[in-house]
């Protein structure tokens, strides 16, 4: 079986690396609009040649296919700046922190693309979580039957069957296989066996945990991916299945007007960075008396009418803010932080009444950097995390970062 990007009708695809300077391409008008309007890449049509587009990846990575009717597929990859290794460090601690997975466990190490790395860790998750067979619990399910079993459901049968005593409107738990679980593991597995570029020999092992998955109804596009609660029993799925929302929360396929059709999958290296800074940091403070809160929402103005949420706050053993982070992937200028970030942090500070606000890159062109606001007496502290290092060496730095926060003196 082969994808839609390795069809023998497809063009050569477009390489391009996050952040990376612009690429110009011929392209049909129809494939530009609908890269731009996905927000896939940002993509410019060329005025003075018509039929050329220049396209630049800004911090979404990964793989997509636009197909439009009658002409072939043209397949975008974008390469993160970051070893595939490190994303996937990034990846499993937001998501897992306790460490039910690890690079070394899935051999991301030797794939130099996202889609392939991604679709190799999730089978190998997968095949673990199964080998002693599929996770089975009990489904509530409502059906028409002949024959009572487990309880009538009254109302529905009158309003039904106008008092006939056959058929019964039922409700019974189920002892099955088709549970939330499974759903999104196989559901993960249809994903990434449409995504272009997953190679061959990991597309045949797909569709071999997709066999052992064949009793299993998969999450129809639109509905909401199903609960599950970590437990015990489920234990063996828990690496899976953290990875396999990683997958569902992705770029997924998409219909566009007139037959275009964009299928594909993208990490957004913002959220990603995002997510890990807030979560090791809340890993990092606690035990110290403080509470953290991630996504906390506060108001800007005393009407409350202006509402800002920063990504961490730090509340003290008395419950008042002590300290507030915002992440920032990338420093946009060659000469160091932008400074839109110092406002937008001032602004967090004054409302919650803090001396000092920190910000926190990925490292970019500049060093640890502080900036006193004139007649405020405000410290905003510009921390540049280096993700190049190992693991030990980016949770050491999160550490003395959450170090000063916990230390932060109050007004």
């Amino acid at each position: 079986m082969t994808s839609i990007a390795e069809s023998v009708n497809s063009v050569a695809p477009v390489e391009l690396v996050e952040h990376a300077p612009a690429v110009r391409r011929a392209l049909p008008d129809t494939v530009g609009r609908a890269l731009a309007d996905a927000e896939i890449v940002e993509a410019t049509r060329d005025p003075y040649s018509p039929g050329h587009w220049s396209l630049r990846a800004g911090s979404k990575v990964g793989a997509v296919t636009v197909t439009v009717p009658g002409g072939a597929p043209l397949t975008v990859r974008v390469t993160p700046k970051v070893p595939i290794v490190r994303l996937f460090f990034l990846l499993g601690y937001s998501l897992d922190r306790k460490g039910s997975w690890r690079d070394g466990e899935v051999e991301v190490a030797e794939h130099r693309d996202l889609v392939p790395a991604l679709a190799h860790a999730v089978e190998r998750q997968v095949d673990r979580s199964l080998r002693r067979g599929l996770l089975q619990g009990y489904q509530a399910t409502e059906a028409t039957a002949l024959v009572i079993r487990g309880r009538l459901r009254e109302a529905e049968q009158i309003r039904r069957r106008f008092g006939a005593g056959l058929p019964v409107e039922v409700a019974y738990d189920e002892f099955t296989t088709d549970i939330a679980e499974n759903r999104i593991l196989r559901t993960a597995v249809e994903r990434l066996l449409r995504l272009p570029g997953v190679p061959h020999e990991v597309r045949r092992r797909l569709l071999h945990q997709r066999g052992r998955l064949a009793d299993v109804t998969a999450i129809v596009r639109g509905q909401p991916i199903p609960a599950w609660q970590p437990t015990r029993l489920n234990a063996r799925y828990h690496p899976a299945l953290h990875l396999a929302r990683a997958v569902l929360d992705g770029f997924s396929a998409e219909h566009a007007p007139g037959g275009l059709r964009v299928d594909g999958f993208l990490f957004d290296m913002n959220k990603l960075f995002e997510d890990f800074v807030t979560v090791a940091l809340r890993d990092a403070c606690c035990g110290t008396g403080h509470t953290a809160r991630l996504q906390d929402p506060h108001h800007l103005d005393e009407a409350a009418a202006i509402r800002m949420k920063p990504d961490f706050v730090l509340y003290g053993p008395d419950g008042t803010p002590c300290a507030v982070v915002d992440a920032k992937y990338k420093a946009e200028k060659r000469g160091g932080y932008p400074d839109d970030d110092l406002y937008q942090m001032l602004a967090y500070c004054t409302a919650l009444g803090l001396r000092e606000g920190h910000l926190v890159y990925a490292k970019g062109n500049a060093a640890h950097a502080a900036h006193t606001v004139r007649h405020a007496g405000i410290v905003i502290h510009q921390h540049a995390l280096d993700l190049d290092q190992e693991p030990t060496g980016v949770l050491t730095d999160i550490e003395q970062i959450a170090l000063r926060l916990v230390n932060t003196p109050r007004v």
